[in-house]
């Protein structure tokens, strides 16, 4: 019965940081990868499963708030679709192991980057 618990949890912990902003679906992967045992292809997908909806009511609430540029949308989302959709077929033609340190390597660069922006900008933002 608490073998759920665990994996409950780390989505809700994840789906709450993501409503903040705080980029909820790179936890849910790193909690899934070190402390879940999921594979990282796998991981991946349930990452983009989790990611679709949240990004699906961002957008409608988005668009009728008036915040969505519409030319920048357009101008973003074929190139941005074509680099997905490129970069999944890489990663299945790749080894995993090859694409953890990279991966590991672009959390650490992004983390530092959020912390140095925010030292710059006099602490919180």
């Amino acid at each position: 019965m608490v073998e759920w618990m665990l994996p409950f949890l780390a989505a809700l912990a994840t789906g709450a940081l993501s409503s903040w902003g705080v980029g909820g679906g790179t936890l849910l992967l790193v909690c899934m990868t070190l402390f879940l045992g999921v594979g990282h292809r796998e991981a991946q997908t349930i990452n983009l499963l989790f990611f679709l909806p949240t990004a699906g009511i961002s957008l409608f609430f988005h668009r009728k708030n008036g915040f969505l540029d519409k030319e920048t949308w357009k101008e973003a989302a074929p190139p941005g679709a074509a680099a997905a959709l490129a970069g999944a077929l890489i990663s299945f033609a790749v080894d995993v192991s090859l694409l953890r340190k990279p991966f590991g390597l672009f959390l650490l660069y992004g983390g530092a980057s959020m912390l140095l922006s925010g030292i710059k900008k006099g602490g919180r933002r």
